[in-house]
Parts: C-alpha cells; sequence; structure tokens
C-alpha cells in the first residue's frame, strides 16, 4: 500500500470538517474489511483514512422509545447479531447478519461498511430492503433521510457525496403478524459471496392468513440490490399457497437480470432466484402458522 494519513476524529462535526476538507483524496475507516483488502489489491488508493469508529452517532445501537431500531454506521455486525437475539421481528436482519463473513470478519466489518461497499451481493441489504430501512447522511451543514434502495446506484456506487458521511440506518418497527426470511446460495457454506440472495418479508391481516403487506427483496442479480415489486403484489391480499408461491417465484425471477461471471452463470442465476423464492416464503409462512 502507498503511504496515507490517518486521522481519528472523536466527534460528528469533526469527521465532517476533515472529510470536507479532504474529500479528493479519503475514504471512511470503518471496519476495514473491505476497504484494506482494495489498497492492498491497488484498487483503490487514498492519501488519507478518517477512522470514525470514535464518533458516539456511529455507535448508537437502540431499540428507541419511538419503535426505531436505530444501527450506527460502525456498529460491527457482531453486535448487531447480539442485539438482536431474541426480537423475533427483526429475525430476518440477524440470519442476513450471520451470514456474513467469518466470526472474526463479523467482529471488525460494520452494518455502514457493508452497505456503502455498495457489492450488489451483499447480505444486510436485501434484509434491510424488506423491513424498509432508512438512511441519514451528513455533511457539515446539512443532514438528509432516504430510503434504502435509493441509496445505491450501480456496483460500488452510492448516493453519497464526496464530503458526505452515512452516519445511520433506521428501522421502523415491524407490524405485528409479521416475520421475514433471508436464504443465501454459495457454493461454499461459510466465507464466501453471495451467488443469490432473496429476502421475504410478510404481514398478515389480523387474525386472518391474508397478507396485508409483503416484500421480497433480491441480492446478486442485478447491478444493485433490489425489490421484486411486481411479485409482491401478487401476494397481498391473498393467502399463501402452493400455487401461488409458484406463481411468484417465477415472476420474482423476471425481476431479476443476472450477469454471468466466474461463479455463476446467468441462467443458473435466475432458476436460483425461483428456488431461493420458494425456500424463503415457506419459511416466513411456517414462522406465521401457515402450513403450504
Amino acid at each position: 500500500m502507498k503511504n496515507f494519513e490517518y486521522f481519528a476524529p472523536s466527534s460528528l462535526p469533526e469527521a465532517l470538517s476533515l472529510l470536507d476538507k479532504e474529500r479528493q483524496r479519503a475514504k471512511i475507516l470503518a471496519g476495514g474489511t473491505d476497504l484494506i483488502a482494495q489498497m492492498r489489491a491497488g484498487r483503490t488508493q487514498p492519501t488519507a483514512l478518517i477512522d470514525v469508529k470514535k464518533i458516539p452517532e456511529l455507535n448508537r445501537l437502540e431499540w428507541s422509545a419511538d419503535k426505531v431500531l436505530h444501527i450506527g454506521a460502525a456498529v460491527p455486525i457482531s453486535k448487531i447479531i447480539n442485539f438482536l437475539q431474541g426480537m423475533q421481528k427483526f429475525s430476518i436482519l440477524q440470519q442476513a447478519c450471520a451470514l456474513i463473513g467469518s466470526t472474526r470478519i463479523r467482529n471488525r466489518a460494520t452494518i455502514g461498511g457493508n452497505i456503502c461497499n455498495a457489492a450488489p451481493s451483499t447480505d444486510s441489504s436485501p434484509a434491510l430492503l424488506c423491513l424498509g430501512a432508512k438512511v441519514t447522511m451528513a455533511q457539515i451543514k446539512e443532514t438528509r433521510t432516504i430510503p434504502l434502495e435509493d441509496f445505491f446506484l450501480g456496483p460500488g456506487k452510492t448516493t453519497l457525496a464526496p464530503n458526505e458521511l452515512l452516519v445511520e440506518i433506521a428501522i421502523p418497527a415491524p407490524p405485528d403478524h409479521s416475520t421475514g426470511c433471508y436464504i443465501r446460495h454459495t457454493p461454499r457454506e461459510e466465507m464466501d459471496i453471495a451467488v443469490v440472495g432473496v429476502g421475504v418479508f410478510l404481514v398478515l391481516a389480523p387474525r386472518s392468513k391474508v397478507c396485508k403487506e409483503a416484500r421480497i427483496a433480491l441480492g446478486a442479480v442485478a447491478p444493485t440490490p433490489i425489490r421484486a415489486l411486481d411479485a409482491e403484489s401478487l401476494l397481498v391480499g391473498k393467502s399463501p399457497d402452493k400455487e401461488l408461491i409458484e406463481k411468484i417465484a417465477e415472476k420474482v425471477a423476471e425481476a431479476a437480470s443476472p450477469i454471468s461471471d466466474i461463479r455463476s452463470s446467468a441462467e443458473y442465476r435466475k432458476e436460483l432466484v425461483k428456488v431461493l423464492t420458494r425456500r424463503t416464503l415457506k419459511g416466513a409462512c411456517e414462522a406465521l402458522n401457515i402450513q403450504i
């Protein structure tokens, strides 16, 4: 790696001031599990690193009184997994986070870094999309909050400005009678990148098995993590059964636009989307006591 300057601000204003000043040459360092690897490979060569691990706002992990789960951008993945123990409504996020890297990587890697790296195959993003997550970003004179689906622009590209910092991810309380399920396929059981990832989140109408709301999100099958909106609409107002799940699996595959690469052909990814959609839907239905 080439030489670089290292900064470790202890407050958000200090970090934003540094980022504004160093914007053309700086990178944000949180966990560093992606960034350091990219620097060693020569894919990025910043001349300054701004370490944000000491900033209180970026370390917030709180289920607040306003019924919103606040996750600071610098919170390690393992800490999120432990925090969500027993919180059934957020099980889809816990499932996804538990698949990221190894124990050592999860102890270091952060949720913000996982999102900002903007890999189409990231595991956390489909789960967060299913939960309706929003992201808050800050500059020196401005703070803005947008839905997560508007954050991604392409592989490795986000809506973050050069002098802007991701501060937190906020997830509204999932409604009653709801649950989610995330499944991915990888050639190896651990320490691998998703060939396809599918997340499903279902909300039932009170005292019925009719689906009131549905969200289906995909990873590794498009330039960014995406929602399968047309497939979601097929579920609303209906009770899931085998025939409906088959129709939805086909519809979800239509939303995918995968590429062929060293890990899989596009055709195989399309087929995997169908398989994983069936499995996630059945898993969510089972958690909601719906027999398929």
